[in-house]
């Protein structure tokens, strides 16, 4: 079970799942998410995925999600370019881009080929897709960091 966009009812996996199609919408198209956030959460923009969240779940209706995993996929579809990325680490279908898919997770839904890139953009959403792939990857590093600063600070122990 998941949450419903308040706005337009798209189902979404969770509470942070839910914050981040309300803000990240808000944001690369304005229109009604926009306005909603500024309705019930102001300072929606200077709020954390888990703050927004804790603020935005209870206006959510509960919806059905179906999970989607690799096995039920289809395999045979063309590989969709992302950006500046090495696909080498790709086997059986799946992208290794050292995110928690990479490490043996399954991909949430729409991580890969989530954005037609085919067409034509203007500067504007050229711009916003940029500042998501490098908020992306930083999310990613932070990932990595906390990972490795895990790990016990003898070799030996």
């Amino acid at each position: 079970m998941g949450y419903a966009c308040p706005v337009c009812e798209t189902p979404q996996r969770d509470g942070e799942h839910l914050a981040h199609h309300l803000a990240f919408t808000a944001m690369l198209h304005g229109d009604d998410h926009e306005a909603w956030l500024d309705e019930h959460v102001p300072d929606w923009s200077d709020r954390d995925p888990d703050g927004l969240a804790a603020e935005v779940t209870p206006h959510a209706e509960a919806a059905e999600y179906h999970e989607v995993f690799e096995d039920t996929v289809d395999r045979e579809r063309p590989d969709v370019d992302l950006g500046d990325h090495d696909h080498a680490g790709r086997a059986q279908g799946g992208h290794d881009h050292g995110g928690p898919a990479g490490r043996g997770a399954p991909e949430p839904p729409g991580a890969r080929g989530g954005v037609d890139e085919s067409g034509t953009t203007d500067p504007e959403t050229e711009a916003a897709l940029r500042e998501a792939r490098e908020l992306t990857r930083e999310m990613f590093e932070e990932d990595d960091d906390a990972d490795s600063n895990d790990a016990p600070d003898d070799p030996s122990a």
